[in-house]
């Protein structure tokens, strides 16, 4: 059909994240103990753990409802979550580089100093909460949503965004820098700041009034010099 292009939506049009359904199944509650290294944790309730300065390096959490768990200094580094729900978690200087998050919900977190450089999201929302110096540098993003949450100094430097939508949230000092976007939708973002990167926003979609609070960063990046042409003129006069 004329307009439409090979995925059946309008010519144009911005392809939205298709986001997790997560129905998490009667979950046994989990009976303490430090997390393993390569652990496999399947089906359990965490509520109220504090995690702290654990190593848990290749571990993997499947169907799981963490809740309200602190993660302060834990190692994660190439773990796994998979159909899980994180909510009210806690932390600062969490490593979870390399790891793989999909299907899952982040929901009102409070996290600081993330480490998730290399990873792989895939269906993932994070709704709510405030994180701080979240690391995603080459990382792969596909179908994510940040959904009503607070991202200080987020870095997506060389990261991967395919279908990633922002929606109420507030991006103050992002980092862009060298990161590939398709489909990437930031018109329903609260507040935009981008500190850099602004030049590497091929394949986002911004609104007009967006492109009118960039366009002095981005006449900036382009060497342009914005003058007002009738005062130019009173100078040449004078």
């Amino acid at each position: 059909m004329a307009g439409r292009g090979r995925s059946g939506t309008a010519a144009g049009a911005v392809r939205a994240a298709r986001r997790p359904e997560v129905t998490l199944p009667g979950l046994r509650p989990y009976e303490g103990g430090e997390l393993e290294p390569e652990g496999d944790y399947d089906g359990l309730e965490f509520e109220d753990v504090d995690f702290a300065g654990q190593r848990a390096g290749g571990a993997r959490f499947l169907d799981c409802g963490i809740r309200r768990c602190a993660f302060d200094e834990v190692r994660l580094s190439r773990a796994r979550f998979l159909d899980c729900v994180l909510e009210g978690v806690r932390g600062v200087g969490t490593d979870a580089s390399e790891a793989r998050l999909r299907d899952v919900e982040l929901v009102d977190a409070r996290l600081g100093g993330v480490q998730l450089h290399g990873a792989v999201l895939e269906r993932v929302v994070v709704r709510g909460g405030k994180i701080d110096y979240l690391n995603l540098r080459t990382a792969r993003l596909t179908d994510v949503v940040f959904e009503g949450c607070v991202l200080a100094e987020p870095d997506f430097g060389g990261a991967v965004l395919e279908r990633v939508e922002f929606v109420d949230c507030a991006l103050r000092r992002v980092d862009f820098s060298q990161a590939r976007m398709k489909d990437v939708d930031l018109r329903a973002v609260a507040e935009l700041d981008i500190a850099r990167g602004v030049e590497d926003l091929a394949g986002a979609v911004i609104s007009p009034t967006q492109l009118l609070d960039l366009a002095p960063v981005l006449a900036a990046r382009l060497g342009l010099r914005v003058e007002d042409a009738a005062r130019t003129g009173d100078q040449r006069r004078g």
